[in-house]
């Protein structure tokens, strides 16, 4: 059996991904009452044992040196997915590739690039590739926060959603639905049905578990079900109400 977490290691972890920069043992020891090296050997074995695999600087590289950002959505045949997400992250510019198990939108990927031939050149090797772009655009905006079920109880009731911002005004959103939201029960044909879905919002997967949802219309959506969504004429307030969720970063 793998490494199992407690509440201090949650509780360190949802530090970590709030400001990995700015959080001390002392800080985090003295909320949970434990000492400072206890902290320490904590995230020790986080590391060990490839929970906390790393940490990451959120760089705008619009500001640090007029750079474009675009996200790819796209799709790969199943056999083929871990190999080429392995050549797409060789493509200078390429700085994120994320796999989804099941679904045709089964390669996420983003890149930076210094002008739009730049990005013409990363759009022209993923298709070389053999990548199918389901979807793309340019990303104005990222916004991320700790998983708040790992912090402190009064951070519980905070449901901020994270999302990219593409062209043409379309957005990406991961929520982690909870018990309470009122799609929980439903299936995606009855959401399309109740208007809460249209052909303006795409559920790009479901992730519940272990496993990746391909979603269809009899599929219920469920509590902790990790919902990807695509806006594509921008977010819907009301949609995001129906989908009411922690936001997840991936």
């Amino acid at each position: 059996m793998g490494y199992r977490l407690d509440r201090i290691d949650k509780r360190i972890l949802f530090h970590l991904a709030q400001d990995a920069r700015n959080t001390t043992a002392r800080e985090v020891a003295e909320e949970v009452d434990v000492s400072a090296g206890t902290i320490g050997n904590r995230i020790e074995r986080l590391e060990e044992s490839g929970i906390l695999e790393g940490y990451h600087a959120d760089i705008n590289y619009e500001k640090a040196d007029n750079l474009l950002t675009r996200i790819y959505i796209c799709h790969a045949p199943n056999s083929d997915r871990e190999r080429l997400a392995e050549e797409v992250l060789q493509i200078p510019g390429v700085i994120n590739v994320r796999r989804a198990m099941i679904g045709r939108e089964n390669l996420h990927v983003v890149a930076v690039g210094t002008d739009t031939r730049d990005i013409g050149r990363i759009s022209r090797k993923l298709t070389d590739l053999g990548l199918e772009v389901e979807h793309e655009g340019l990303v104005e905006e990222e916004q991320f926060q700790p998983y708040s079920p790992y912090g402190p109880s009064d951070e519980h009731s905070h449901t901020g959603k994270g999302f990219m911002t593409l062209a043409g005004d379309a957005e990406l959103t991961d929520l982690r639905l909870l018990e309470d939201a009122p799609v929980v029960g439903m299936t995606i044909g009855e959401a399309a049905a109740a208007d809460i879905l249209s052909d303006d919002v795409l559920v790009v997967t479901i992730e519940r578990g272990e496993s990746m949802i391909t979603p269809k219309g009899d599929v219920e959506f469920h509590e902790s079900d990790i919902v990807s969504l695509l806006f594509r004429n921008g977010l819907s307030e009301s949609v995001l109400e129906d989908f009411g969720g922690d936001v997840v970063h991936r």
